[in-house]
């Protein structure tokens, strides 16, 4: 049994592209979005690191019906730890909840959320915060995003 893209899965293919990302605080990014029959998205970005280094990151994003949720991972190659997404849309706002470990309070784990929200068909704005332990979120950085 084959399975067939949804409503949910319609949104993903605005990612489907090429892309160039800014941010203020690195170098520009490209990245590279296809998808898998409409099922499943891989998003392939390359670019340098603060501080110089050329990374990777794959990102992969889908939809489980079952649990009405967005689901996918991102693994970096600046780093070991896989982040598992889970999230919902609203409207043009994929929020994906993630956990993983503090960057500034070692042996900590932290719950993080990434966003990504388009602003059109060809900018989008990923914008990731962590959640401190008093309950206040604090950012972690943004990249402004626009097809090529």
């Amino acid at each position: 049994m084959k399975a067939k893209p949804t409503k949910e899965h319609q949104w993903l293919q605005r990612l489907a592209g090429d892309w160039t990302a800014t941010s203020d605080d690195m170098p520009t990014w490209s990245e590279s979005v296809r998808s898998l029959d409409g099922l499943w998205f891989v998003a392939e970005g390359q670019g340098e690191m603060p501080g110089g280094g050329a990374a990777t990151t794959i990102m992969t994003l889908g939809f489980d019906p079952k649990r009405s949720r967005y689901i996918g991972s991102w693994v970096g190659s600046m780093m070991s730890h896989m982040w598992i997404y889970e999230g919902i849309v609203d409207g043009n706002v994929l929020t994906l909840d993630t956990e993983g470990p503090d960057f500034w309070s070692e042996g900590r784990r932290a719950k993080y959320q990434d966003i990504i929200t388009f602003e059109s068909d060809d900018r989008r704005v990923l914008t990731s915060r962590m959640l401190n332990e008093d309950s206040t979120w604090r950012h972690v950085m943004k990249a402004s995003y626009q097809r090529k």
